[in-house]
Order: structure tokens, then sequence, then C-alpha cells
């Protein structure tokens, strides 16, 4: 299920899909992922762009995808483990997997939640090798 949003339309695009702004508060995340059984939820879809909400309870069952990922932590603290690599991770923090790469959650707080952003074509843009660390 996909939720439905807010969507504002640019004036001179009111006739058209064009839209200026997308907006899903977290809370209407929350509660729409708490009318669900399963811990995840897909909200938004657009080109290659999928956006989710996942919040595991006690454990992180989690499989390599077949996209390339972003994590965006809503809430909460704990550990992530990404391939043999562990690290802490907080509110805020942003975290990308590769494609097929095996990564979990471990040791997370009660209210650990976070955004899903699955992004690129299947198989992943690895092997446009285009990933770049700026700053």
């Amino acid at each position: 299920m996909i939720a439905r949003a807010s969507v504002q339309f640019l004036p001179q695009h009111r006739h058209t899909l064009f839209f200026a702004i997308m907006k899903i508060s977290q809370s209407l995340a929350f509660d729409l992922l708490a009318q669900k059984e399963l811990p995840f939820l897909e909200l938004f879809k657009y080109g290659n762009l999928t956006v989710e909400i996942y919040q595991p309870e006690l454990e992180d069952h989690q499989m390599p995808h077949t996209r390339d990922e972003v994590y965006i932590i809503a809430s909460g603290t704990g550990r992530f483990q990404l391939g043999m690599a562990e690290m802490d991770f907080k509110t805020g923090d942003f975290l990308f997997v590769p494609a097929f790469e095996p990564h979990r959650f471990i040791a997370f707080s009660e209210d650990f939640a976070t955004w899903v952003l699955f992004i690129g074509p299947e198989g992943g843009a690895a092997q446009q090798n285009r990933i770049k660390k700026i700053w």
C-alpha cells in the first residue's frame, strides 16, 4: 500500500501531474506502519526511487537487496553491520548499502526506526563506479 500524502501543484501546471512538493511526515509514516503487521511499509515510489519506513522489533531479519539502499535514521540508536564492518548509528545518521551487500541493524534501541530509500537500477549502480565521498 502506498500512502496518500499531500501534494502541492505549481499554478502553471495545475492540470498535469507535475508537482513541486511531496511531503510524508514522520508521524504519518509511523501511524500507517502501526496499522500493519510487518516491520516496514512502502510509502512512495517515483521513477527509480522507493521510500519506506522500517521499524523492526528486537531483531533485524533483512536479507541483501537487489538495489542500492540508503537509510536515514528517524529515531533511536544502535549498531549497524555492513559486511564484516560494524558502526554505531543515531537519529539523523545516513547509511549507504550497495546492492547485494549483507547488512543488518544490531543492538538497537526500542524506539529505533529508519527511513529506507531504494535507489537506482536493479543490480545497483556499482558498475558505474560513481560513489563519491564529498567533504
